[in-house]
Order: C-alpha cells, then sequence, then structure tokens
C-alpha cells in the first residue's frame, strides 16, 4: 500500500479522507533506520524493527546508503526484509549521489519486485570530499529530476514522498545560520514544482522550534502545496549526536534548548531524558494544531523515540 493512502487525512486535511481505520483525534507515527555498515549488523536492525512494528507504526522507511552496487544491494535486502519479514509498510529512500540513470532503476526494479511502493526520492549529499553536488554522468541533479524520472517510468506505481526544509536547506542557510527571505521563497517554489512532478507527501527534515515547522506548514499551503507534510522528530538521545546532526544539518537552536543542554551535556542519562521531555512538548505542540502524523528519526536506537511516543499516545 502506498503510505499517503495509509495514513491520508490523519494530517491537517490534506491528502484525503483515508486514515487507516483511526480515529482521527488520534496520531498516527513512523519510524526511520538507517542501512548498517555490515551485513552482520541485519539481524540486529531487523530485530529493532520487529519490536518497534510491534506498536503500529503507519510505515517505517530505510536510509538510502551510497557506495557500491554491493552496498546497493546490502540496502535493498534490508528493504525487503523490512516490507516481508518484518511486514511493516516500507519506504525506502533514494539518493542521486554516485548514482547513473541504470542503478537508480536496478534499484526501483528491486523494491518494486519485492512488493514496496513507496520511494523517498532526494538529491541526496555531495560524495564524500567534495563541497558541491555534481551528478555522475547520466545521473540526476535533483530530486525533482528523480520524481519526474520516477513518474514517468513507472507511472503510479510508487507513492512518492520528498524532503521539507522548514529552515531552508542546508545549501542555502548562510554564516548567520539563516536562510534569506529569496532563499527561503526559492525553496518553497522549488518544493512545489516536486509535489506538482509527483510527489505526495513532504517528510521535514528534523528541527527544535516547532514555531518554525508550523510556519512553513502555513507558507507551504500559501503557496498552493496541498499534500499532507509529516514532521521529522528527532529526540535528543546523546549530546555529541545533536552536536554532529545540528551542525551537519544547519539546524537553529533555540536559546532555551541550549540553555537547558549546556548544564547537562556530559551527563549522559542527563541529556536523554532532557531529549525526551523536549520530543514530548514538541509532538504535544504539534498534534494541538491539527497535525497528527510524527515520525521519528531513531539512529537504529530505540529508547528515546519510544519514550516519546508512549508519553504522547497515552495522552490523547
Amino acid at each position: 500500500m502506498k503510505v499517503i493512502e495509509n495514513i491520508g487525512g490523519a494530517i491537517d486535511g490534506g491528502g484525503g479522507d483515508a486514515n487507516g481505520g483511526r480515529n482521527k483525534r488520534e496520531a498516527v507515527f513512523s519510524f526511520e533506520f538507517f542501512t548498517p555498515r555490515k551485513a552482520a549488523e541485519v539481524d540486529g536492525l531487523l530485530d529493532l524493527i520487529g519490536r518497534l512494528v510491534a506498536y503500529g507504526p503507519s510505515f517505517c522507511d530505510l536510509t538510502w546508503r551510497s557506495g557500491s552496487l554491493a552496498t546497493d544491494d546490502l540496502t535493498l535486502d534490508v528493504a525487503g526484509k523490512m516490507q516481508n519479514v518484518a511486514r511493516v509498510e516500507t519506504m525506502l529512500h533514494l539518493a542521486c549521489t554516485n548514482m547513473p540513470v541504470q542503478r537508480i532503476d536496478r534499484a526501483l526494479d528491486r523494491i518494486k519486485d519485492d512488493g514496496i511502493r513507496n520511494v523517498l526520492a532526494l538529491r541526496g549529499d555531495p560524495p564524500r570530499g567534495q563541497d558541491k553536488f555534481i551528478p555522475v554522468p547520466d545521473g540526476f541533479g535533483s530530486g525533482l529530476e528523480l520524481v519526474q524520472h520516477i513518474r514517468a517510468k513507472y507511472g503510479d506505481y510508487f507513492g512518492i514522498t520528498v524532503a521539507g526544509y522548514p529552515e531552508g536547506h542546508p545549501d542555502v542557510i548562510g554564516s548567520d545560520g539563516m536562510a534569506s527571505d529569496e532563499a527561503y521563497q526559492n525553496e518553497l517554489t522549488y518544493l512545489k514544482r516536486k509535489v506538482d512532478a509527483g510527489a505526495d507527501l513532504i517528510i521535514t527534515q528534523l528541527f527544535f522550534d516547532t514555531d518554525i515547522f508550523l510556519k512553513f506548514v502555513n507558507d507551504c499551503r500559501q503557496v498552493g502545496i496541498t499534500c499532507p507534510i509529516v514532521p521529522g522528530i528527532m529526540p535528543i538521545a546523546t549530546y555529541k549526536g545533536f552536536v554532529r546532526m545540528t551542525r551537519i544539518c544547519k539546524t537553529k537552536i533555540p536559546a532555551e534548548v541550549s540553555a537547558a543542554l549546556e548544564p547537562i551535556k556530559h551527563n549522559d542519562e542527563a541529556v536523554r531524558n532532557y531529549g525526551i521531555h523536549l520530543g514530548t512538548e514538541m509532538c504535544r505542540k504539534i498534534l494541538a494544531s491539527g497535525i497528527k502524523t510524527l515520525h521519528m528519526y531513531t539512529f537504529n536506537k530505540e529508547a528515546s523515540a519510544l519514550a516519546v511516543l508512549m508519553v504522547v499516545l497515552n495522552s490523547l
């Protein structure tokens, strides 16, 4: 089943009325995992996924690890097992990094054979050692081109998700930590082009200022984007991981979050507990706004994401 059909009207009125049989007052949630570097780690990941699937996510997605054909195959094997062994609706990330069209189609054909009907179409990061993204020969240079290709070659078979950036794509965030008004508006225009080309769902980059996310949703609606917009939530599990991800994504850190973390940054348990508290408050505010879907970035660990969800869902 396509994810858009599964979550349907559970979000702010966009995307139709299908709601998977759930009461519209309830939250619909999902989990993200990343492909292990080693085949020996796959069984452990599948065990983790199996435990989380028991809580009833609407879908789970798997990140794409750019590399060799063997790396492609490892990712595709995990995705197939998620769909057919863990029995969860699976969404595969697919990035353009180092991927000529033949390898892209090889991946799409493989997941189609495995019954996977959902793709998150991304440009991807520049290859390691490069500052700017340069497409490989016979490859794509943008997520838009990838969306267009999937729709042209595979018709309506796949549900296509694209990324949304509430603060602007990292490429357009300046040294002051902000995207200019012009760059931000260009980002919205580009996002609408991806939706118009065939994307039916948006999942956002992580954020820690909920007001920025809610403004982003409203701004999307103002430019005519009507599809569901799913907030990507990263509960802070470790201070080191928090610093790393916010630097990579150039995420704005609210002053109150910095102030709360600074005195406890060397206390792993205190950081984790604060991360659960912050994630819970963010999710409650999002749900109170009328948006009913939460996408949890797990980083292949269950404790923090599950703790946030259990508090939030049990309070509904």
